[in-house]
Formats: structure tokens, C-alpha cells, sequence
């Protein structure tokens, strides 16, 4: 009995102490469950924390980088912040196999947790923080991954990462609630940045393997996969072995998880790392002066005029108008979205689909590489060696130095200088010290050491161009090539840059006389004679044929030799501000002097704008704009906006059917004629070749029933070009990438253009000739042809 009272004695005495360590337990873990659910309720309600406001957990990714199509579907590029060049991704678009990859590898029960995997989260602390093994796996889902991405800072130290951990966590299981697993799988992707400018699943698939997302092998999508473990470290670019071995631990996650067979697995594990790598940058790529154009045009702001120089007044006359009456100049800040804010082309996400058909613009480019490659910039460099004045013309050759010093003060290098607070002895004499540098050369990129001031005369000495293609029915242009080189030579020479058009403006001065009365086949006396300018002084050109002196020429004869003398008659039947007024309704922009010699060539027009113009003289007097773009969509494919194209009447039928006859008789055995013999094309075509004064700029414009284009070769500075003009003409220095061109053009049967195609005949009451005194010229094209040899007419000079 004492015994039985012992043992109740003793168990009342332990009761009591249990309980207390018990009851203790349960409040500190209540305590725990306390705290743990006041503070997630706090970083919930953003009292604690950085939780993002439900409008961004809505729209968690906010920065799309624009991509720039040609009219084959092809992309050209993209516009976007620094390391944000990411390109939206529908989830319907992505490989099976990246879905499988990433939920093998991240998070294997990623369906049956709602943002947070408790298992995962223990198995971690027990292994990684109790037993300290670096191999234990991870806590974090693929939706606590996103929320870092999307919303956590980089952590300044250990301590800062692990107060991060319950944010996220929070983030997570909210990002849960507003989307569907198929959707968090497709915002990771899209959100992660896999280095060298790829951001996004569909920008890392185009730059590390050249392809859709869809269309990658399980391979391919297990090597970006792999990545997500640390792009640094895994990048195939970079550490090609080690990331094969991470791709390889990814497949055997696959094949864990059903979703490989071990088959499979064998097979894959065995194949090398083979990339199709492409460089993403806004310099590379096809159409880069065009992309940069497309930039400045979209994103350009309503003119002010406080922001225009006193100077700048014609330009800003021209922004205006234009921003009036161009809906895609300024279009980013022209229209806004839902939110009343204006578009972003950087952040947006926007699809611009342009008029550039990609396979045009390679032979456009193409054809500018072989001509100056091959043959015109080795005749320029045989010509200029061993000149001390050299690239420049012997007429400037002791205002050299004046001139590189002119062109030092515009480079980034002078004015990062003089921002340091350098005097112009100390910039001229950092200038002159060689320094290890790059430069462009025809056959590649070359390393060397130079000055930097012989660097600007040495890149001086390449010559420049610029072309444009359009159709010559809708406006759309084709192919736009602005310079030879745009990392080293980023000026435009189709929109921005404007130069002297020489013999090409004749055929508006033809049109303005044909329209007024004259015909092709009306005779002169070809003889030099004085006309009187405004000024009261005699203003006299010559013509080229001596030869031809006292006799009877016709017009037509004129244009097609185009032959000063007969241009100067031209001019004198009409008035220099008619012809004011015609350019301006060829589409010819700026301010225009009212000169006589005007009708030789002497404005300054752009590339675009001449392409513009010629385009009423292959589609019967109707002048079309340039058309860039013909619709943007928003990131989700909804259109947005669409383009047309913008017609004006430039003169009547018949005075069309005039100048096409004339300008076709420029191609068929005037100046010309070189398309002919040396490159072969027997298509119809109409064209006009173009010279300035001491061969600075060499022009060649040249049409077909669809197809029109504008060619510009000339130097940098007008003081820069061939001392002969054999080599210095447009004939022989632009007229060959036409023909280099239409070559490719109609070698390409996917492309649409038939050297068969014919010009739509005139109705039989319109006669080119039609109230003429006689019925033909006086010299067609081949007794010319005859009597001068082949390549006889385009070597004659054809300037002003």
C-alpha cells in the first residue's frame, strides 16, 4: 500500500514539471505560429517588406524590348534599355521540353504546391543548414524564383538574403493566386536574363541557337535550362564544358521525372555542345541604318522652336510639316495607351512590321560590298597613293590639316577631353599618340596602333554611299542601305544626310517643259549660248559633244546625253521659281534658290527623297511617299496601327508617256547604257545619271515597271573624291550597285520581279512626240550607240 502510494507520489511530483516543459513548448510554438503569420501578414499587407501593389502583380514584367520585322516575316532587330532586350513569349510558343526541363530541375512537384513546397523547404534546412551538405537541393519554387526576379533586390550580404526569403515566399503564394501554372512557367521565362544580351526565353533560343523557342531539341532547351542555375557560370559561350555537364544533369533530371526515356538519356548525354550563336546588337544584323532611322523617326518629339538654332529655322520648318502629316514621325509620342501614358518603343513590346523585304535588303547590301570592295575604293586608293594631300582633292591640299582638325572636334574622344577640362594643346597631343585601336577595313575589322588623329584621315579615305529601293506603285521601301559600315560610319546618307544631285534634277525640268507644251522629238541648234541671271550676269554651260556644234539636236537627244546645253534651253523656256515649284511637288524638301543654275543640279536633296520623286515617272505622273512601316502591334499581337501610302499628282498622262520614253532612251544607249552592255540587263528600264562639280557626288536613279531606286556615292567631305572624272562620274561610281542589284533582283524568282515585265502601254491618242514638227529624233539610241562605241556616252562628263 505504501508502495502503490510511493509510485502515485512519484508521478504526481514528474506531472507537474511536464506539463510546464510541455505547456512552454506549445506557447513558444504558438508563439513561433504567432509571429510567423503576423509577420507574412504584414509583408501580405505592405507594412513590412516590398510587396508590390496588385496592379504590378498584374503586369509583373513591364519591359519588352520592340522588335522591327521586314515584310517576310524576318526579324531585323530589336530596340531596348540596356539588359532588357527581352521579346515577349506566349506559353503556346515554348518547347514541351523547356517546360519539362525547367519542372524537373526547379521544382519537381511544381503542380501540386500553391508557391510554396513545405518538403522542399525542409530538406533544405535539414541538409544544407543542419548537415551542411552543398549538394542538399534547393527550398525555392519556380514562383519563389519569379518573385525574386521580379521583385527582390540584390542582396547586400547573408543576412539581407535570408529577410528576403519570407518576402518572397509571400510574393509567391500571391503570384499563385493570380495566375495559372502555364503562366508563372511562361513569366520566368520570359523574365530571366541568360547574358549577352539575351533576356527572355525567345531572345536566348535566337541568340544561342538561332531559333523559335518552339523549335528547340530536348537538348538544346536543356542547355538553357541548365542556365538558370547561374548563367556566369553555365553559359555555353563562355564555359562550353562546364555548361555541357549542367545540361547533362538537367537530362538526368528528365529522365527522373518520366519524361526521357533512358534511351534517350544515353543518346543525349553523348552529343556535343553545338550552338548556333548570333549577336545580338542594334550595329549587326540587316538594315541597321534603316532600324536606327525607323528609331529616330518613332520616338521624335512635336518640333519646338526654342530648341532649334537661328540657323536651323529650314529644318524645323521641315519637322513640322512633316510631324503634321506624317503619322509614323513622333508616332511614340503621338499616341498612348490604355493608362493615358505614350508608347515606349523600348519597353512596350511593340511588333513593327515594316515594308523591307530582308532577301532585298541582303543584295542591296551585297551589291554596295562587291562594287566598293572589288573595284571602286582599290581605283580611289590607286589614285590618291602617294598624294600628300590624300583622300582629299589636290585643291584643298594645304588646308589638310585644318580639315582633320575640324573633323577632331566633332568625335566622342575630343569632346569626353574637353569635358575633362583638357586645353586644346593637351586634347591635339593625346590626339597624336598612338594608341592600340580597331578599324574597318573592306576585308574585316583590322587591330593595329595608330593616332587617333591619323585614324579620322584614315577612315576619311573610304568612300561612302547610300541606296534605297522602292516600289514604285505603293511606296514600300525595299531595301535601304545608308552607308558602308554602320559601327564605323554611322552618318545616313538615305534620310539624313543631303547632297548636291547634279544631272538627276534634269528630268524635272524635262517634265516641267513637257507638261507645258514641249515634246521629246523638238529640235534646237546645239550651240553654246549666254542667258542672263538674275543677277544680270551671262551664265553659259557647255556642252560635251563639240563635235555637235552647228548642228540640229533634239530634246530627247539632250536628256539622254545629258547635255548642259540643252538643259540651259530648257531652262530658258521656262522660270527658275516654276521649277521651284515643280521640285517641291516631286516631294523635293528645303529651301530652294531660284537660280538658272539650278537646273543643273545644285540643291541638296536626300537619297529618300529622289527614290520619292522618280516614282511619278514609272507610275504614269503619280508620285508615291516612302512607305516605311505598314502596322505596329501591341506585345500581345493586337494591332495598334496601320500605314498607307501617301500619292500626289505630279503631272498629266501624256507628259508621262514623254518621259518615260526619254528616260528609257538614257538606258538604251545614252548615259546609261553601261546596264546594257556590262551587266547584262536587257529589262525595260528608265533611268538618269548624275555628277557634281569636280566629281564629289555620283548619282544614278534608275526604275523599272515596279521598282525604283536612288544610288549616292560620293566622300565624306565634298572636298573628297576622284581628281578624273572617268573613275569620279555617276556612271562609274554609283551606277554599278544598281546593276550589281537588279541582277540579284531578278536572279530571284521568290522575290516577284520579271525582267519581262513591260511599262503599261499609253493609249494609242498619246505620242510622245504628239504636236512635234517632225516624228523622230534626230539620233536614236543606236546610231549614238554606233558612233561612239560601247561605254561612249556614260563616259562623257554629265555635271554642272
Amino acid at each position: 500500500m505504501s508502495k502503490g502510494k510511493k509510485k502515485e507520489g512519484s508521478k504526481n511530483n514528474t506531472n507537474p514539471k511536464s506539463k510546464k516543459i510541455v505547456k512552454f513548448l506549445w506557447v513558444v510554438f504558438a508563439a513561433i505560429i504567432g509571429i510567423t503569420g503576423l509577420t507574412f501578414g504584414l509583408i501580405a499587407t505592405g507594412i513590412i517588406g516590398y510587396m508590390p501593389p496588385i496592379e504590378d502583380l498584374e503586369n509583373p514584367i513591364d519591359k519588352y524590348a520592340s522588335q522591327v520585322y521586314s515584310s517576310d516575316n524576318e526579324l531585323l532587330g530589336t530596340y531596348s534599355q540596356s539588359k532588357e532586350n527581352r521579346i515577349y513569349s506566349n506559353y503556346d510558343q515554348l518547347s514541351p521540353y523547356l517546360v519539362q526541363a525547367l519542372i524537373a530541375t526547379e521544382d519537381a512537384r511544381f503542380y501540386g504546391h500553391s508557391g510554396i513546397d513545405f518538403y522542399a523547404v525542409s530538406r533544405a534546412v535539414v541538409k544544407r543548414v543542419i548537415f551542411q551538405q552543398e549538394s542538399g537541393g534547393g527550398g525555392s519554387t519556380i514562383s519563389q524564383q519569379l518573385a525574386k526576379q521580379l521583385y527582390s533586390p540584390p542582396a547586400e550580404s547573408f543576412l539581407d538574403r535570408i529577410l528576403q526569403k519570407p518576402i518572397e515566399w509571400v510574393i509567391a503564394v500571391q503570384l499563385e493566386r493570380y495566375y495559372t501554372k502555364e503562366e508563372i512557367i511562361n513569366l520566368y521565362l520570359n523574365k530571366f536574363d541568360f547574358l549577352n544580351n539575351a533576356v527572355g526565353i525567345q531572345t536566348a533560343s535566337k541568340v544561342y541557337f538561332n531559333k523559335l523557342p518552339s523549335e528547340l531539341t530536348i537538348e538544346e532547351a536543356a542547355t538553357l535550362i541548365g542556365m538558370c542555375k547561374n548563367p556566369s557560370v553555365f553559359n555555353p559561350k563562355r564555359r562550353p564544358e562546364a555548361t555541357r555537364g549542367r545540361r547533362n544533369v538537367v537530362l538526368e533530371q528528365m529522365y527522373k521525372a518520366n519524361y526521357i526515356t533512358k534511351a534517350q538519356l544515353d543518346s543525349l548525354t553523348q552529343l556535343p555542345l553545338t550552338l548556333d550563336y548570333v549577336r545580338v546588337d542594334h550595329k549587326d544584323g540587316l538594315a541597321p541604318y534603316f532600324r536606327e532611322y525607323l528609331r529616330k523617326v518613332m520616338t521624335a518629339k512635336k518640333p519646338d522652336k526654342s530648341n532649334y538654332a537661328s540657323w536651323q529655322m529650314e529644318q524645323y520648318a521641315v519637322d513640322s510639316t512633316t510631324w503634321e502629316n506624317d503619322p509614323l514621325y513622333g508616332w511614340c509620342n503621338k499616341n498612348t495607351k490604355s493608362d493615358g501614358k505614350p508608347y515606349s518603343l523600348y519597353t512596350d513590346g511593340l511588333k513593327i512590321y515594316t515594308t523591307v523585304d530582308s532577301r532585298m535588303q541582303t543584295y542591296a547590301e551585297e551589291a554596295v560590298r562587291e562594287h566598293f570592295s572589288k573595284e571602286l575604293q582599290p581605283l580611289f586608293n590607286k589614285e590618291k597613293k602617294g598624294r600628300s594631300y590624300a583622300p582629299f582633292s589636290s585643291s584643298v591640299s594645304k588646308q589638310v590639316d585644318s580639315l582633320i582638325y575640324k573633323a577632331m572636334k566633332v568625335t566622342d574622344r575630343y569632346r569626353s577631353l574637353k569635358k575633362d577640362g583638357k586645353s586644346e594643346s593637351e586634347i591635339l597631343a593625346i590626339f597624336k599618340k598612338p594608341v592600340d585601336m580597331k578599324v574597318f577595313s573592306w576585308g574585316g575589322e583590322i587591330d593595329t596602333t595608330m593616332t587617333p588623329w591619323d585614324s579620322i584621315r584614315y577612315h576619311k579615305s573610304f568612300l561612302r554611299t547610300g541606296f534605297m529601293a522602292m516600289d514604285a506603285h505603293n511606296g514600300q521601301v525595299k531595301a535601304y542601305v545608308g552607308g558602308i559600315d554602320f559601327k564605323y560610319f554611322q552618318y545616313d546618307m538615305v534620310n539624313i544626310g543631303r547632297r548636291q544631285v547634279g544631272s538627276t534634277v534634269k528630268p524635272f525640268l524635262y517634265s516641267l517643259c513637257m507638261q507645258e507644251g514641249m515634246t521629246p522629238c523638238d529640235q534646237l541648234l546645239y550651240e553654246q549660248r549666254a542667258y542672263i541671271t538674275e543677277s544680270g550676269k551671262p551664265w553659259s554651260p557647255r556642252g560635251a559633244r563639240t563635235s555637235m556644234l552647228g548642228q540640229m539636236v533634239s530634246v530627247k537627244w539632250g536628256l539622254q546625253n545629258s547635255d548642259n546645253i540643252v538643259t540651259a534651253y530648257m531652262m530658258s523656256r521656262t522660270t527658275p521659281y516654276a521649277l521651284v515649284r515643280m521640285l517641291h511637288t516631286f516631294g523635293i524638301t528645303g529651301k530652294i534658290d531660284p537660280v538658272l543654275a539650278l537646273s543643273l543640279g545644285t540643291p541638296d536633296v536626300s537619297v529618300s527623297e529622289m527614290a520619292g520623286a522618280y516614282t511619278a515617272f514609272a507610275n504614269n505622273g503619280i508620285r508615291v511617299n516612302p512607305l516605311y512601316v505598314t502596322r505596329i502591334e501591341d506585345a500581345y499581337g493586337n494591332t495598334i496601327a496601320t500605314f498607307d501610302s501617301r500619292m500626289q499628282e505630279v503631272f498629266n498622262e501624256l507628259t508621262a508617256v514623254k518621259m518615260l520614253d526619254m528616260l528609257r532612251a538614257v538606258m538604251d544607249g545614252g548615259t546609261g547604257s553601261r546596264i546594257r552592255y556590262k551587266y547584262g540587263l536587257k529589262a525595260p528600264m528608265g533611268g538618269k545619271t548624275g555628277t557634281t562639280q569636280n566629281n564629289s557626288d555620283g548619282w544614278f536613279m534608275g526604275f523599272t515597271p515596279s521598282l525604283v531606286t536612288a544610288t549616292w556615292v560620293g566622300g565624306e567631305d565634298r572636298s573628297i573624291h576622284f581628281d578624273g572624272t572617268a573613275q569620279g562620274q555617276g556612271a562609274s561610281m554609283a551606277l554599278p550597285i544598281y546593276g550589281l542589284f537588279m541582277q540579284k533582283i531578278y536572279a530571284d524568282p521568290r522575290l516577284g520581279y520579271s525582267a519581262e515585265e513591260q511599262f503599261a502601254k499609253s493609249p494609242s491618242n498619246l505620242s510622245p512626240c504628239a504636236g512635234s514638227s517632225i516624228d523622230e529624233t534626230l539620233m536614236d539610241a543606236n546610231s549614238i550607240q554606233n558612233s561612239m562605241g560601247n561605254g561612249g556616252i556614260d563616259d562623257m562628263f554629265d555635271s554642272y
